[in-house]
């Protein structure tokens, strides 16, 4: 099939926070291994089970989350559950502080990317330098394009290459659900929702490193 995504899924996530995210898991595992070799209980368990929970909250936050566009539909990846949206069942997206997807009577908004105001306004600055506002500009192609980017921010971005895969992807998606890949009940594929395992089980170790440390602590 033609397509990116007919190779592997496209990915959407914020760039900064992944960087962030691996520069964490670096940093706390060089921490660990010092806590290893050289550290002493309690001090060294209790140092532990605050870098195990703050890398906890780095994975589900930073490097978990992010939008992949597939053959079949959209996955949305938050910090603990996903959200499968097949193309046939995927309704109106929107972009606020978050990107909104619609999927019958269910909306769901994706960690990330998200919008500040700064972004925001930076992008309203930088879309169309020199110009004043509410200026037409000279028809140029650059002014067009500039006028094209006005307002826009990454997300905006993100969920018009959302938009436009659907698109694309709809009609293929409309025969499947009319034959093999329709339910049993004869009714096209809909919006599922998971929790995340990887999610729930950094979490949980991070609970055990707490509770062994506090257990350590009152001995």
């Amino acid at each position: 099939m033609a397509g990116v995504s007919a190779v592997k899924p496209r990915v959407f996530r914020s760039k900064g926070a992944w960087i962030l995210g691996w520069v964490w898991l670096v940093f706390a595992a060089l921490n660990a291994v010092d806590l290893i070799a050289r550290g002493r209980l309690p001090s060294s368990l209790i140092a532990g089970a605050v870098l195990g929970v703050l890398t906890a909250v780095i994975y589900a936050t930073c490097l978990r989350p992010g939008i992949y566009l597939r053959e079949d539909g959209v996955l949305v990846r938050n910090p603990l559950r996903d959200a499968f949206i097949p193309w046939g069942a995927l309704g109106d997206v929107r972009v606020t502080h978050a990107i909104l997807l619609k999927a019958g009577d269910r909306t769901i908004r994706s960690w990330t990317p998200q919008v500040s105001n700064r972004e925001f306004i930076r992008s309203m600055r930088t879309a169309a330098p020199g110009r004043a506002p509410g200026g037409t500009g000279n028809g140029s192609p650059h002014d067009r394009h500039a006028e094209a980017l006005a307002g826009r921010t990454h997300a905006h971005w993100v969920a018009e290459q959302i938009v436009a895969e659907s698109t694309r992807a709809r009609p293929r998606a409309e025969r499947a659900a009319a034959g093999a890949t329709a339910g049993a009940d004869g009714t096209a594929p809909a919006l599922s929702l998971t929790w995340s395992p990887a999610s729930l089980g950094v979490i949980a170790a991070a609970f055990v490193l707490v509770a062994a440390a506090v257990v350590a602590a009152l001995l």
